[in-house]
């Protein structure tokens, strides 16, 4: 029984730590990694044999990889291995981390046909990296030339160790081919001179592929190996690819014009193959001999230039099975799905940051959205601050004002006026400044306060004084009201400054971030479209950062809007009792010259004050219904 005990604690020990072994951290140096899936089965390359040293591309792009900004510069930081152990060999066609574009080329010792379990794992994420990208160390032996097209390059260099670069070229090196840049073909080929590594033995065969975009129906030849004794030549005639053998030629199988497609020619030793798309479509039996060629790409020796694009132009002195060409094709092209990418990693943590795979999604338009919602944001705030702050201190002045305007003798409703101070008048322009740092000593905050001045003010310069000696005819009560509804207006105006701001935060907050979110999602798509990976992986991560622009958008708008109402409703109620106290000032100022003008007998003045005074009564009564409702 205890031997039993000591056996299941060993085997409990060991189910512990496998998952510790099969998520331990390549290198601690590199802060993340990606998993990767290597498909060769029915759902990915759906190739039978086992291959060796396969040389597989790597399309990084937003739909699938939202961290360029992590990668070191030109991603000199990559690194692949296969069980988190072992160092896979690579080499950088292409990284542009501002238009999150990769291309990566990576030599797999090992592809079983018919598995769909193989799995990788790619790190990034270390500045200090030195450049592993190795060209030469990604191809086996056999494979003898390899022309990428980079971007650049006036005669095309061969990626392989055996450096058989272009004698002489004609073509153009166009930026935007089928993996990368390409070359365009329109007024002569391209010519590689013969050397020991070009080599084709009888026994071992030859094969050279290519991807080609075919403008249009021609009479031309694409590739041509040929030395004093014998010729092997793919040729476009019409609409029809033939390769063909000294006079041996395969039947002729169509293409489709302006449409990139794969096309591999294989010699074996008594068989001439020609495959379209990864599948054999033709094929004629030949007998064939040693040759030491030079080659031509694009022309053959005697004219016949070809006119298209070529892309990924490979030469192997090997006859490559047609598990080889399957694979090639399908691991090349975005329509199949050859390569699966998984979820992303920190070092220590297995638990992915949401947050931040949603920020590293983001496209350079959501960021630009982003951020000027970020300015509406930071200015809206600003006037809800300012605005609380001055309202509050708007309430709290007027009270005051009007708690010691009750107590003043009617004989003098100017008494609790006072001229403006220096200071006062240079903080006049803000509302928010007086309310913060200026003096409250007179009420310098209350709207009602500057309606009264502006009344008081016009009192005395009509008749000099504000006592019940004045003469205050029915013109002058008139003027009198006008300079108090003008003083109104002005202070509503202060009132509503800035209040148009948080008007376009909330009507345009919304329609910023959707158009952050439309653009986004048109990106994505667009990513899609050019590279055919459409599994959930490749779309997730740009539809989340697409949809954190709306939700940008709304971040600005809705404190915007509940702050937008809750400060219009201050507003209207400051603005009501700067309409009665009008109202109420007249009416005091109209009841003493009455009183006065009946103390003398002066009949048609007492007519036309009553007048004025039920036309100021109406109002009083108008604005309580107002402030009422």
């Amino acid at each position: 029984m205890k031997k039993m005990t000591n056996h299941s604690l060993k085997l409990g020990l060991l189910l512990f730590l496998v998952p510790v072994i099969a998520f331990a951290w390549w290198n601690n140096d590199w802060t993340s990694r990606k998993s990767l899936t290597l498909d060769a089965g029915a759902t990915g390359a759906d190739i039978q044999a086992t291959l060796s040293d396969v040389p597989v591309l790597v399309r990084l792009h937003t739909g699938n990889f939202g961290f360029f900004t992590e990668l070191a510069e030109n991603g000199k930081d990559l690194r692949f291995a296969v069980d988190d152990k072992t160092p896979l060999k690579h080499a950088i066609e292409k990284v542009d981390a501002l238009s999150e574009i990769g291309l990566v080329w990576l030599k797999i010792p090992t592809v079983r046909g018919g598995i769909s379990t193989d799995t990788l794992s790619m790190y990034y994420g270390n500045a200090n990296a030195v450049e592993a990208s190795d060209s030469k160390g990604i191809y086996d032996v056999n494979q003898s030339l390899v022309f990428h097209f980079n971007e650049g390059e006036t005669l095309p260099q061969d990626a392989t160790a055996y450096a058989n670069n272009a004698t002489t070229s004609k073509a153009i090196i166009e930026t935007s081919g089928w993996i990368g840049a390409a070359a365009k073909f329109t007024d002569g080929g391209m010519s590689i001179a013969a050397n020991p590594a070009l080599a084709t033995h009888a026994e071992d065969g030859f094969t050279f592929s290519t991807w080609a975009k075919i403008s249009q129906p021609q009479n031309s030849t694409l590739f041509q190996s040929k030395d004093a004794s014998a010729k092997l030549e793919l040729l476009v005639q019409g609409s029809a690819l033939i390769a063909r053998y000294q006079n041996v030629s395969t039947a002729a199988v169509n293409f489709s014009a302006d449409k990139w497609q794969h096309i591999a020619v294989v010699a074996r030793k008594d068989k001439l193959e020609l495959y379209l798309d990864g599948q054999l479509a033709a094929s004629a039996p030949i007998n064939l001999a040693a040759m030491n060629p030079s080659i031509f790409i694009g022309s053959a020796e005697n004219g016949q230039n070809f006119n298209g694009e070529l892309d990924e132009v490979q030469l192997s002195k090997q006859a490559r099975s047609a598990d080889w060409i399957k694979f090639a094709q399908r691991s090349q092209s975005p329509d199949f799905t050859v390569l699966n990418f998984g979820g992303d990693e920190s070092n220590g943590s297995s638990e992915p940051n949401y947050f931040v795979i949603i920020l590293q999604s983001l496209t350079v338009d959501g960021w630009v959205v982003i951020a000027l919602c970020g300015v509406m944001l930071v200015m809206s705030a600003m006037v809800i601050i300012g605005k609380s702050l001055t309202m509050n201190r708007a309430r709290k002045d007027n009270r005051a004002f009007l708690e010691q305007y009750r107590n003043v003798d009617s004989s003098d409703v100017g008494a609790l006026d006072r001229e403006e101070s220096e200071e006062e008048r240079e903080l006049s322009n803000s509302e928010f400044l007086t309310a913060i740092v200026g003096k409250h000593d007179h009420f310098q905050s209350s709207p009602i306060y500057h309606v009264y001045h502006a009344g008081v003010h016009e009192l005395k310069k009509t008749f000099g004084s504000t006592d019940s000696n004045s003469i205050l005819t029915p013109e002058a009560l008139n003027l009198v009201r006008t300079r108090l509804d003008a003083a109104v207006v002005r202070e509503g105006q202060k009132l509503n400054k800035n209040m148009v701001l948080l008007t376009i935060a909330i009507s345009g907050g919304p329609f910023l971030g959707l158009l952050g979110t439309v653009m986004g999602v048109m990106i994505t798509f667009a990513v899609i479209a050019a590279t055919g990976d459409v599994n959930i992986n490749s779309i997730a991560p740009g539809i989340s950062g697409a949809l954190a622009a709306t939700v940008a958008g709304l971040a600005v708008a809705i404190p915007a809007l509940f702050a937008y109402n809750y400060l219009l409703t201050q507003i209207k109620e400051i603005t009501a009792d700067m309409h009665v106290f009008t109202d109420e000032f007249l009416a005091i100022i109209s009841k003493r010259i009455a009183d006065r003008q009946r103390n003398n007998g002066d009949i048609q003045y007492v007519v036309l004050t009553d007048e004025f005074i039920a036309t100021i009564s109406k109002r009083v009564i108008e604005q309580q219904r107002e402030i009422a409702s």
